[in-house]
């Protein structure tokens, strides 16, 4: 991959969930309708602190991508938070699924441009 597009991909995805982990604290973009499924879901994971832990990783994960610092770690950290986005969606909010795709989709590119440094991880 292009070093100049690796780079736009990998900012953009740093933006991205560094925005959307912040929000969860701070709250500055209005929250979408979910159906009751999404949102006794979504009340599950607030009361047991897991949309805070999801906004610690997303966080790191932006200022570290953003950074360039342990980008390769927490791009693979940060898969966990994409697949969960886009199958919550799917599931639960499919009206709110092209950000979630968008996301998952970054993340993968992230990753193939980091590729040479996961050899050793995926060696047999």
């Amino acid at each position: 991959m292009n070093s100049k597009v690796f780079l736009v991909i990998r900012i953009l995805l740093g933006l991205m969930v560094l925005v959307f982990g912040l929000n969860k604290f701070l709250q500055f973009i209005p929250p979408f309708e979910l159906n009751e499924a999404g949102q006794n879901y979504f009340m599950a994971l607030t009361s047991t602190q897991t949309m805070t832990m999801v906004a610690v990783v997303e966080i790191a994960a932006g200022i570290a991508l953003i950074t360039n610092k342990f980008g390769a770690l927490m791009s693979v950290i940060l898969m966990s938070v994409s697949v969960n986005a886009v199958l919550f969606h799917a599931t639960l909010a499919p009206e709110g699924i092209a950000p979630a795709l968008g996301l998952l989709l970054l993340n993968i590119l992230v990753l193939v441009g980091y590729k040479s440094r996961y050899e050793g991880m995926l060696k047999a």
